[in-house]
């Protein structure tokens, strides 16, 4: 998991101006960008939107739907990305298309590319099954594994060369191959996420993901993450 990365490409400037101008046009009969410049500092809108929005879990969430963030997400296997795309409202995503990066597997094979940069397969140590079974996850295990891997490779190779399409030939290659992807969140449909993905019961490497989302989200909007830490992460209710 150490390859894993998660960058920010973009996000709302000022999201807790954005959530607070949402909010206050709601019960203002004026423009409310009219008074851009006497709006309450980002700190201070942050404040307003837990005293106001939050608190006491109302419902009112439509406000939060307006700022957005887009993360770059690198090295993940190809089962985080089944993961991450269901259980959404509002998110969007760009993957990496093995129909047009196959050659990174004929690299492996020619020694250009590191095999655990293409293939993933989790560390050894211990783990449990969805039932709670305990196993161990051998390093003569994991071996044989990345040498099946190189294997799948070698076949790839095989049969592109031999005229293959790419979107035929990766049938033959490991499941959890790495993709690269580029993801959109709303301030809602981030913490959705989260609810869904970011609990105890939740797959490891999705896991990691939002681990590694989530210090971009408290930079970005630290009112509400320190309310979400509070009142809603790692308790699988599914987000407002």
């Amino acid at each position: 998991m150490d390859r894993f990365r998660v960058e920010v490409i973009a996000k709302t400037p000022n999201p807790q101006q954005v959530i607070y101008a949402a909010m206050h046009q709601d019960y203002s009969d004026g423009l409310v960008y009219d008074q851009r410049d006497s709006w309450p500092t980002e700190s201070k809108c942050g404040e307003i939107i837990l005293k106001r929005l939050l608190a006491g879990e109302r419902g009112h969430y439509g406000p939060l739907e307006h700022p957005q963030i887009v993360f770059n997400c690198g090295y993940f296997p190809h089962s985080v990305m089944q993961q991450a795309r269901t259980h959404r409202i509002s998110v969007s995503f760009d993957v990496q298309s093995f129909r047009y990066t196959g050659k990174q597997f004929i690299d492996v094979v020619e020694g250009r590319k590191d095999i655990e940069d293409v293939f993933y397969l989790r560390p050894v140590g211990y783990y449990s099954d969805r039932n709670g079974k305990k196993y161990y996850y051998s390093p003569e295990q994991r071996t044989a594994d990345l040498a099946w891997c190189l294997e799948a490779a070698k076949r790839y190779k095989a049969d592109f060369e031999g005229g293959m399409s790419e979107e035929h030939a990766r049938g033959k290659v490991p499941f959890d191959y790495r993709q690269h992807f580029v993801v959109s969140f709303n301030l809602r449909s981030f913490m959705h996420f989260c609810d869904m993905r970011y609990k105890k019961d939740a797959q490891l490497e999705i896991q990691k993901l939002c681990e590694l989302m989530w210090p971009h989200f408290v930079e970005w909007t630290p009112a509400i993450a320190q309310w979400y830490e509070k009142q809603r992460q790692g308790k699988a209710r599914l987000a407002p």
